[in-house]
């Protein structure tokens, strides 16, 4: 696999583009485009939240039912969520422009919505978005990067990544770009993300490779704990890489799913690193667990601290928050046995041990804290299971951004 400039037009086939419709922003782009020459398969994974956005009920019909999709339109600042009926309708009449500025089925277009929930979208404008997108799309790395920064709200920059790959002696490209930065704490993937790849694979085989791919990345990141009612994660496949149809789980069908594996796992760091007001990622790794399952309770629940998440803003090694949440994770373990660690590039530091503080400087693990990356390791002494989470640190902007979203 070899890591490559881009995004979502990284891939053959595949067209971008980005504009400002005045959704919401006056000052920035806010709808985006993904187009595919050709018809895809598709993927896709969706909030748990009983509380369902628009969109998410739309696509994953579409989705559900396996038909081809060509065009994925998305627009920021308003979120067409807690929207009736009325919200619905404007799904399908978003595709249904989209389909005729680029000449495809409007069931072949899925959408996306992020920003304000309650809010119902201008229409008009979203339309009238739709035909300069239509009229602006390219196939070049720009024209993806211009669409992941008009999905953005609160992010600060852009994510997008893509690799490429070798299948039956086919040149495979798979880029993906997404947006998030608060209201993250997923149950499928996180706020929106968008893969495409060139490869030849099934529908089936695409879902399977997804679903299991967003149990450890996607939803192992957490910026606030809270799950968005508009989570979707959509992957299209447009097969023009010309390698052999991927239909079953043999050897290309694994180096697929690791090249997908790399964008949604790096594309999960990204956000997470980026959450409101974050100054720094937080990595929590569990090894040594009785069970996979168990280990990825246990990350997930140091990266959720509100406590530790501070403690890292402050540069305080305050191991007793780090411990205290694993303990409250509802996962057995003996504290007396459980040892935690504090990790960078250079230096790994033993804080706790035999079920009190080890002998370390304060002085070095405050340095330790002090960068952009912050890693945090829990042996549990237990067994050979191991899972890592990612988080951020809270700091005092993540309050100020989100006292005054509305406005």
């Amino acid at each position: 696999m070899k890591i490559i400039d881009g995004g979502v037009t990284a891939a053959n086939g595949f067209y971008a583009a980005a504009a400002a419709a005045g959704i919401k922003y006056k000052d920035r782009t806010d709808m985006a485009l993904v187009y595919s020459e050709y018809p895809c398969a598709a993927a896709g994974t969706f909030t748990t939240n009983v509380v369902k956005a628009a969109p998410v009920v739309y696509d994953r019909e579409i989705i559900r039912s396996g038909a081809p999709v060509q065009a994925v339109i998305v627009n920021s600042g308003i979120a067409n969520a807690c929207t009736g009926e009325e919200g619905m309708g404007y799904c399908r009449r978003t595709a249904e422009a989209a389909g005729e500025a680029l000449g495809i089925p409007a069931t072949s277009v899925l959408v996306g919505s992020t920003g304000v929930i309650g809010m119902q979208l201008p229409i008009d404008r979203v339309c009238a978005g739709v035909k300069l997108l239509a009229d602006a799309k390219k196939d070049t790395l720009e024209a993806g990067t211009e669409a992941a920064k008009a999905i953005m709200t609160t992010d600060t920059v852009k994510k997008e990544v893509a690799v490429e790959i070798t299948l039956s002696g086919k040149t495979v490209r798979v880029g993906g770009m997404s947006k998030g930065s608060g209201m993250i704490h997923p149950n499928m993937c996180t706020m929106l993300g968008y893969v495409t790849t060139d490869a030849a694979v099934s529908s089936e085989m695409l879902q399977k490779a997804i679903s299991e791919i967003v149990q450890d990345t996607f939803n192992m990141i957490s910026v606030d704990g809270d799950t968005s009612t508009n989570d979707t994660l959509l992957v299209l496949a447009n097969g023009s890489a010309g390698n052999e149809m991927i239909a079953e789980e043999n050897e290309d069908y694994r180096t697929l799913y690791e090249a997908l594996r790399y964008i949604c796992e790096t594309l999960a760091k990204k956000m997470a690193a980026d959450g409101e007001g974050a100054t720094r990622l937080i990595e929590s790794a569990v090894i040594h667990a009785d069970t996979k399952e168990n280990a990825k309770i246990l990350a997930k629940s140091v990266v959720c601290s509100s406590l530790t998440k501070a403690a890292v803003f402050g540069c305080d090694a305050n191991w007793g928050r780090i411990l205290c949440a694993l303990g409250y994770s509802g996962v057995q373990f003996d504290p007396d046995k459980t040892d935690l660690y504090f990790e960078n590039d250079e230096k790994k530091i033993l804080i706790f041990h035999n079920g009190s503080a080890a002998d370390y400087s304060e002085e070095e693990a405050t340095q330790m804290l002090s960068g952009d990356k912050v890693r945090i390791v829990s042996d549990m002494n237990m067994g050979e299971a191991s899972a890592t989470a990612w988080g951020c640190d809270l700091t005092y902007d993540y309050v100020k951004i989100n006292a005054d979203y509305r406005s």
